[in-house]
This record gives structure tokens, sequence and C-alpha cells, in this order.
């Protein structure tokens, strides 16, 4: 086996690793997938974001699919989300290209981002429970406007993040979206924010492959792994402590933050 078939198989590994631990927990591939690209096989970090990006769009379209057939999508929600996060898409990729961050120089910065997004996310992780408690005890409603207009923010906020690291739209998002809709149950608010996902990270990665930073072999190998993964994930998700594997994957995403800051 040369190289090359050693490397192919090596990434679907990490696909099939990703794809598992993705179907247990939920959470969004991205937070995984990125940082192991970077730190485990040295792929450039705006190469590893814009690959991730699209193999990210590719899955989740798959899970939006099982979500709506179950009604388990606010589709509402989504378009709030999107009116606010592909715009947002379009404007990053935008300053990306003026500030040549596609660029060597630019992996450094892409990189740094990252790291503290990784961090954030796992805080959000581990306080999300005692937050959603804190919020419901404290909760007053919102005006329907206002939160309408918290949503479009948010997506704005998220397309902007997704864009540079691909993170923020699994974790980050599911926990804004419960503070925001506190009437929504969470498999809803799950399928709501995986849905909002497909157009935000198809956008995003398809704008880092025009500024090319998308490896296509790499994104095919990484999915040939991920598909079965997310099976046999979804199958053993009831026999692993939800708690054990939410406080392990957000060590996990800290060790992982601070050594790409």
């Amino acid at each position: 086996m040369d190289i090359f078939s050693q490397s192919s198989l090596l990434h679907s590994l990490a696909g099939a690793f990703v794809g598992l631990l993705v179907g247990m927990t939920g959470v969004g591939g991205g937070s995984l997938m990125t940082p192991l690209l970077i730190l485990l096989f040295g792929i450039p970090p705006v190469t590893a974001v814009g690959t991730d990006l699209l193999y990210g769009s590719a899955t989740k379209l798959c899970g939006t699919a099982v979500h709506s057939s179950g009604k388990r999508v606010a589709w509402p929600v989504v378009g709030l989300l999107a009116s606010g996060s592909v715009p947002a898409t379009m404007a990053t990729l935008w300053a990306m290209k003026s500030l040549g961050l596609e660029r060597h120089h630019g992996q450094g910065l892409v990189s740094m981002i990252l790291g503290v997004i990784l961090v954030l996310t796992a805080v959000s992780m581990v306080g999300r429970p005692y937050l959603l408690r804190f919020a419901r005890a404290h909760a007053r409603p919102v005006p329907s406007r206002l939160r309408l207009l918290l949503t479009v923010l948010t997506g704005l906020v998220l397309g902007s993040l997704v864009t540079l690291t691909s993170v923020g739209a699994g974790a980050l998002g599911v926990t804004i979206l419960m503070l925001l809709y506190p009437d929504l149950p969470p498999p809803r608010i799950i399928g709501t924010d995986i849905a909002h996902a497909v157009p935000l990270t198809l956008a995003a990665g398809m704008g880092h492959w025009l500024l090319g930073g998308v490896d296509w072999h790499l994104l095919l190998s990484l999915l040939m792994g991920s598909i079965p993964g997310v099976i046999i994930g979804s199958v053993l998700a009831a026999r692993v402590p939800e708690l054990v594997l939410r406080l392990t994957l957000a060590a996990a995403l800290v060790v992982a933050g601070v050594r790409l800051v």
C-alpha cells in the first residue's frame, strides 16, 4: 500500500471516529473534525475548515431529512436564522478574500479564532444544563418582534463564526435556540439547528472552494468513514452515559482549543 492509500485510509478512519461520536452525542462534526485535521494530519487551517464545511453539509442534509420526516424541524425559525447567516457568510468570505486570509499568512489567525471558539463550545457543552435552569427560573416573556430580531442576529453571528472556523452551528446554536425558544421541545431544537446548518455550511463550503480551500479527495475519504460511523454511533447512543460523553468531549475540545491558540 503506497503512502497516498495509507493517508486515505487514515482519513476514512478519522471520519468514522468523528461520525461515531456525532452519532452518540449529537455534537457537530466541525468541532471535532477540524481540529483533528489540523493537529493530527497537518492540514492547513483554511483547507481544513473549507473541507469540513462541505463534509458537514453532506452529513447534515441526511440528518435534516430524518428530522423533517419526524416533524422535528421548525422551518420558520430555520428561515429566520438563514436570513442572517447566509448574508453573513457572504460578507465573511468577501472579508477573507480581501484580507488574504486564505493564503499562508492568514492560517495563524484562523487557527487562533478556531481555538477560542472550541473553548467556548466546550464551555457551552458543560454549562448548558445550568444555564437553561437559570434562564427558566428567571424567564420573562420575550416580545415576538424582539425574538424574531434576536433569531436573525443569532444567524448572523453563527454565519460569521462557522465560515471562519466551521464550528458553532451545533453546540452554540442549540444553546442559543433553547434560550430563545423555551417552548420548543429539545428534539425540535436539535432538528431545527441541523436543518439551518445545511444552507449555512453549503454556502460557506462552496465559498471556500472558490477561494481554493477545499481538498476534494480528503472530503471523499472522510465521508466514506463517517457514514457508517454515524449509523453505529446512533445505535450505541442509548448505551453510553450522556454526561460522561459530554464532559469527555468538552475536555478534548479545551485541549485542542488551547493547542490551536
